[in-house]
């Protein structure tokens, strides 16, 4: 068999990092596009970033179709999936988020099994280990899940811990539990490849555009996207990894924080220096939906056991700041700031 990936979600922010990667390791790579009307900006976005792109190839997949799965895993060696939703602003209807979350994997692995590929890579999330939990006095592991009987634990939580469990069950189930590996990455910052910011950049983006005249008092775990794709590629041949989950996270900082860390790499840029105080938050919450999304972060600090990712990778993962700056470096680049 040849050492063809499947690499699901390419377009995405996280995808094209692995895709990157894998092509520049040597890889086949076989990229799934819901149209195929985005093959070529696709490609030509990973040749500008130094890839060769002789060895890239794509196919059309859907997470809610079952056409072309088959086809899309014959000769593949590996499947990396990292294709899921991922939104800022939480749909009324849930099952937008869950559904094809967890029937995207389903769909994948069942195919994965299906054609005997070597090893599955699955990208998951924090969202799926730090949600719902009574007390968070001690850092979160692997060995952690979100309590998705908890009310207060909202769709996209939901949907990335329920995907995550339903690929561990079909592995389980066809007795190669070893032969999946899991990456949960924290929020992920670091350089675009394209001038589509798509979410992970949209906290950078409204603090060096200045939409954030003041700062709500959140933290948020960060990692740097080219780790991840490390991480993903490391899992795909790592005999360590089997088995396994992989909480991806370099630190915890509040959103003041980041916007210190982004403020001397960017004087020219106005950017909050001054927290809000949550009851204010609060009565915003009232009115504006996206923020009320996301009041279940704000206060809290959720630790995490981050000790496992640097010892894949045999070396330190790359600091907060330098990744929030790559980041801010990358959207001016684009002219997206």
């Amino acid at each position: 068999m040849s050492d063809r990936v499947l690499l699901t979600g390419i377009s995405g922010f996280v995808g094209g990092h692995v895709a990157l990667q894998l092509l520049q390791a040597g890889y086949m790579v076989r990229g799934s596009v819901r149209s195929l009307d985005k093959a070529d900006k696709v490609r030509d976005t990973l040749a500008r970033a130094g890839a060769d792109v002789s060895r890239l190839e794509f196919v059309a997949l859907d997470l809610l179709e079952d056409e072309g799965w088959a086809a899309a895993m014959a000769g593949c060696r590996y499947l990396q999936h990292t294709a899921s939703p991922f939104v800022l602003r939480v749909p009324k209807d849930p099952q937008e988020l869950i559904r094809p979350a967890v029937e995207g994997t389903r769909r994948a692995i069942e195919a994965a099994l299906a054609a005997q590929v070597e090893r599955v890579v699955l990208t998951s999330s924090i969202a799926a280990i730090q949600y719902g939990h009574a007390s968070y006095d001690r850092p979160l592991s692997e060995a952690d899940w979100t309590k998705t009987d908890n009310a207060r634990v909202g769709a996209y939580a939901r949907s990335k811990t329920l995907a995550e469990q339903e690929g561990w069950r079909l592995m389980e189930a066809a007795g190669r539990r070893n032969d999946l590996a899991v990456i949960n990455p924290a929020g992920i910052f670091g350089p675009l490849l394209d001038e589509d910011p798509g979410t992970s950049a949209a906290i950078i983006q409204g603090m060096l555009k200045g939409f954030m005249p003041v700062l709500p008092r959140i933290h948020a775990s960060v990692v740097d996207v080219r780790d991840i794709a490390a991480l993903h590629v490391d899992a795909m041949i790592n005999p360590a990894a089997g088995g396994q989950r992989c909480i991806a996270a370099v630190d915890t900082l509040s959103l003041k924080q980041i916007a210190d860390l982004l403020r001397s790499a960017f004087p020219h840029r106005r950017i909050a220096r001054h927290e809000i105080p949550d009851w204010v938050v609060r009565l915003a919450a009232r009115f504006n939906s996206e923020i009320r999304d996301n009041l279940s972060e704000l206060g809290a600090i959720k630790r995490l056991d981050g000790t496992r990712a640097p010892a894949r990778l045999n070396r330190p993962l790359i600091p907060a700041g330098e990744s929030a700056i790559a980041t801010g470096k990358s959207l001016e680049q684009f002219n997206l700031v």
